[in-house]
């Protein structure tokens, strides 16, 4: 699956409010949120669920990354999305594992992007159960 996904029965908007500080507990940069139902409906299309997305970073992870292989560019910063559905609410990100077995060759990056990844996957746990 190209997605990780956790499903949590809070309300999203309880989640959305937890997302700064978890961020910075996991020392994750907060780049941008998208309301993205806000921004949709703004642009004369309207959809029924909530949908919120976080662009986030680890910058030194990210400077290796870019150094060694810009390629990944396409892929950054990580992003987190949380959208409602079948009244629950998804947490999702890109599953990196399959990406990451392309660093292998550089053992110090894979390190720093499988924990990373780890790290995001905590977050993310910890977001859904609060």
């Amino acid at each position: 699956m190209f997605t990780y996904k956790l499903i949590s029965n809070q309300p999203i908007e309880q989640i959305a409010q937890k997302v700064p500080e978890a961020c910075e507990q996991n020392k994750f940069a907060l780049l941008q949120t998208y309301v993205y139902h806000e921004i949709v409906e703004s642009k004369g299309f309207p959809i029924k669920r909530k949908v919120y997305i976080y662009e986030i970073c680890q910058a030194k992870t990210a400077a290796a990354m870019l150094t060694d292989y810009p390629h990944f560019s396409i892929f950054m910063p990580c992003k987190i999305a949380m959208y409602e559905e079948n009244g629950s609410v998804v947490i999702s990100t890109m599953n990196m594992e399959i990406m990451l077995n392309a660093v292998t060759s550089t053992p110090n990056l894979y390190k720093d992007a499988t924990t990373l990844f780890s790290t995001l996957k905590t977050m993310m746990q910890s977001l859904s159960n609060k």
